[in-house]
């Protein structure tokens, strides 16, 4: 039978058979996208043109600084909600001059925060070790075995997760292979901070130069046995009751410091018997004298300085040891005849 007599029968009911359809489906298409065109521009919302500009003005970290999801969400947040302008903490406050130019508004300066790391241990050769960790290298993976590789529980993993999270190249670790934070390159924005499975790591004021570098909240001798640099919060308390201000509070055998009171005296810092308290401000303060033609023998400077330098019985002439004054000037503030000085 010749086949080619068939296709001028066939070609018909193939033609209604697959065409119609795709007609069809065509036309449904045509007929939608005309819909949602339509709807595109009933229901268009105008986005408001400062949105972009003070996109164009953000550093585009999208570190999350700023409590939102990024740059756009805070761009978003600034024009439509009136969010503060000065939330950026990567830009600072040039970005948030900009952005207040951009919306008509001033700018209230805020006061820089960098990380604090609370924890002197975390390198391979400063950590006293329970076990050989080989699972996955993050500091998240390791403290959920057998809590942690390190024989102090509250103490760095040493695995860098807060490196890694890092945008701004903050974070490096030294010969000793503890974790360093610039705090020129430090932006803030927290990034680091929720990185850290045991919260080690803090914001606080770039003004402030004390800080308690322990997380320890084991007691004494306990902490002592665990630490790898030898510099635990034993919680003695001792910085607690020597503080000027009362800025240091103790709970669960470990230190705080209130840095709404503490003025960066370092008297803390010189009096712990573990060496727990950073002073980066220590040997820099200008010490103090007692001049001698003013000094009445009152003795009111004697029993505030921490560090026993102030050498005089009552009704005598004091006197000042230069090499165990920190430059604290708690003495000053009690002196009546303004007898005491900071040295030139």
């Amino acid at each position: 039978m010749n086949l080619s007599l068939l296709i001028p029968i066939l070609a018909p009911s193939l033609v209604s058979d697959i065409g119609v359809p795709v007609l069809i489906i065509g036309a449904m298409g045509l007929a939608f996208g005309l819909l949602l065109a339509f709807a595109s521009k009933v229901f268009a919302v105008n986005r408001d043109p400062r949105v972009e500009e003070i996109i164009s003005v953000l550093p585009g970290a999208n570190c999350g600084g700023c409590g939102k999801a990024g740059c756009a969400g805070y761009a978003e947040a600034i024009v439509i909600q009136g969010a503060p302008v000065n939330l950026c903490t990567p830009g600072g406050p040039k970005v948030a001059q900009e952005i207040a130019k951009i919306m008509g508004t001033e700018a209230e300066a805020v006061d820089k925060k960098i990380a604090i790391i609370h924890c002197s241990t975390g390198g391979k050769d400063n950590t006293k070790w329970k076990y050989d960790y080989r699972g996955i290298e993050t500091c998240l993976s390791a403290v959920n075995i057998a809590g942690g590789p390190n024989a102090c529980s509250w103490g760095c993993v040493g695995f860098n997760d807060c490196l890694k999270v890092c945008k701004f190249d903050a974070i490096s670790i030294d010969k000793s292979g503890m974790r360093v934070i610039d705090k020129e390159k430090c932006t803030g924005c927290g990034a680091c901070v929720k990185a850290c499975p045991r919260n080690l790591i803090d914001l606080i004021s770039i003004q402030h130069n004390v800080f308690i570098k322990c997380s320890s909240k084991d007691k004494g001798p306990l902490a002592r046995q665990v630490c790898g640099t030898n510099q635990p919060c034993i919680g003695c308390g001792i910085c607690a009751k020597k503080c000027p201000q009362q800025a240091i509070t103790m709970a669960n055998n470990l230190a705080s410091i209130d840095y709404s009171k503490c003025t960066d005296c370092g008297v803390c810092a010189a009096v712990c018997p573990t060496n727990a308290i950073l002073d980066i401000l220590k040997g820099s303060r200008k010490k103090s004298e007692i001049d001698s033609e003013l000094c009445d023998g009152c003795h009111n400077c004697a029993p505030v300085c921490a560090v026993s330098a102030i050498i005089g019985e009552e009704n005598q002439k004091h006197s000042i040891d230069k090499d165990k004054c920190i430059g604290c000037g708690v003495c000053i503030s009690v002196c009546p005849k303004n007898a005491i000085k900071t040295r030139e």
